[in-house]
């Protein structure tokens, strides 16, 4: 731990503390963006879900308050969106929202793709949000994320983009679905969509490469 980067530890440090925040909220039935979003105190959640980080990873939990200052500084994060909107997350690169009862490596699989939806600052927020909503239901794909404001190197321009999974890239139909629903929910432009075998092989768009496998 001595020899990594100040940076990159609170980096690592939050990403595991909201990774134990969402799972401590799942368990009781509950997410995190519901709660922020009604205004409900979270403040014993989240202090019991640092204790367990203190416990358990002590170094960690130093690289968070030294990034934050105080358990209270970092309530306070989450609660101004903080891992829920997108606009106002800085401390991770996505937020994700799966399906109701996917596979948990779903996402990784060889046959799926997903929807790309590139978006300008000010129409972030407001898709993701019915983007998460419907997945959240299960009525759009296997699980949709979003880039965040916090500065990505790896990104082409200032645009945010949403993806939108889907389990299988040869299922056409439902692919298909997937797209007249993400229509029903404002995404009017053509759009494509992107298997995982292209990601997985390091292809992106550029001139005279074709690595969309539909669009729509």
């Amino acid at each position: 731990m001595d020899e990594v980067d100040p940076a990159a530890l609170g980096d690592i440090a939050y990403g595991i503390f909201e990774n134990l925040l969402h799972r401590d909220l799942r368990a009781s039935g509950r997410s995190l963006y519901r709660l922020v979003e009604d205004v409900t105190d979270i403040s014993a959640d989240l202090a019991r879900v640092f204790d367990v980080l203190r416990e358990d990873y002590p170094p960690l939990a130093d690289a968070l308050i030294e990034r934050f200052g105080t358990v209270d500084a970092i309530l306070e994060a989450v609660r101004a969106g903080e891992g829920v909107v997108p606009t106002k997350t800085t401390q991770m690169y996505w937020i994700v929202e799966d399906a109701p009862s996917v596979r948990p490596d779903a996402v990784d699989d060889e046959l799926a793709g997903k929807w790309l939806v590139f978006l300008p600052a000010d129409e972030v927020d407001a898709l993701w949000r019915r983007v998460r909503n419907a997945t959240a239901a299960g009525e759009l794909g296997i699980s949709a994320k979003v880039s965040t404001a916090k500065p990505n190197p790896d990104a082409r321009d200032d645009r945010y983009v949403v993806y939108v999974y889907t389990a299988d890239w040869q299922d056409e139909p439902e692919v298909m679905r997937v797209r007249e629903a993400l229509r029903a929910l404002g995404v009017a432009d053509r759009i494509g969509y992107k298997r995982n075998l292209e990601t997985f092989r390091g292809e992106y768009s550029k001139k005279g490469k074709r690595v969309t496998y539909y669009s729509a």
